[in-house]
């Protein structure tokens, strides 16, 4: 597995599918999902639409840099943000959602890539979304699956959802794959899939398992604020997919983006949750080929 230097003291691990003269696709995954929860097939079948798919482990995640040197107590973290505490919040997090995307960026620079259109997902959209308005020159699409704008009023969790991702998983193997059923409740009401989850959560504990990272990340998202002002202003073809059966990111949270963000486009897919379940990758892989089709790298 390769891994780059993207920045001192910080390298990430990615993968790559397809022909590198082909237009380039970075694929940002979501809060403490390893480059793994896209699925090879997935990528490869992207790739053969004449893409070149890039895949990477966010930092503190799967084989990119681990920042164990500051421990996060995710209790407190979240105690002073509902208090409102956020000078403590911030002191307790190492780096910023803005330090995140930046390692995106970094990749591609390391790979000798000018220019890509970015796809991010869940947080990976967040990331997608800031890599778009801190250096738009390099993004040239922009597709934001199952994200937010960082506005608490939209794209809110069920109380269900949330109690499930606030929940600590069992740090034993057995118990971790198990307990990667409690997803569920998040997926595709038609084709949400135990199998695949428990097949995920075993091949990410295998890999790499790293819940240290898990708050270091939260905390990094929670504070990353609004970025609704800068998505006005943003003049980067975007397209927004969302789920309607999502419920760990309400759907308002993808209306809303396509809404911010000037001649955005958006798809609202039925019988997609907070996943993107094998028998909906053609669909979802139609809409990224035509949009990532608007533009591609200058020969």
């Amino acid at each position: 597995m390769p891994i780059v230097e993207v920045s001192p003291g910080v390298s990430i691990a990615y993968e790559t599918f397809g022909d590198p003269s082909d237009a380039p696709v970075l694929l940002v995954m979501g809060f403490s999902a390893q480059m793994i929860a896209w699925h090879e097939d997935f990528c490869r079948a992207l790739a053969r639409r004449g893409r070149y798919v890039i895949r990477y482990d966010n930092r503190d995640c799967g084989l990119s840099t681990k920042f164990d040197d500051h421990p996060v107590d995710t209790g407190r973290l979240i105690a002073a943000v509902s208090s409102g505490d956020i000078p403590s919040a911030l002191a307790m997090v190492p780096y910023t959602l803005q330090d995140m995307a930046d390692d995106g960026l970094g990749l591609l620079t390391a790979l000798g890539i000018e220019r890509a259109h970015v796809v991010g997902s869940s947080m990976g959209g967040m990331l997608a979304q800031m890599m778009a308005i801190s250096q738009p020159t390099r993004v040239l699409t922009l597709t934001s699956m199952m994200s937010s704008t960082g506005e608490p009023e939209y794209g809110r969790s069920s109380p269900e959802a949330q109690a499930v991702v606030s929940s600590p998983k069992p740090t034993d193997r057995e118990g971790y794959i198990a307990a990667a059923e409690r997803d569920l409740v998040w997926t595709s009401k038609r084709y949400g899939d135990p199998a695949a989850l428990r097949e995920l959560a075993a091949d990410s504990y295998d890999r790499a398992y790293c819940p240290a990272g898990v708050g270091r990340q939260l905390g990094a998202m929670v504070l990353g604020g609004s970025r609704a002002h800068a998505l006005r202003k943003l003049r980067v073809p975007t397209l927004v997919i969302h789920g309607l059966d999502d419920t760990l990111v309400d759907p308002s949270g993808g209306e809303r983006t396509a809404q911010l963000v000037p001649g955005a486009k958006l798809l609202l897919i039925p019988d997609m949750g907070h996943d993107r379940p094998r028998e909906l990758w053609p669909e979802i892989n139609d809409a990224i080929e035509a949009h990532t089709s608007l533009l591609r790298p200058p020969s």
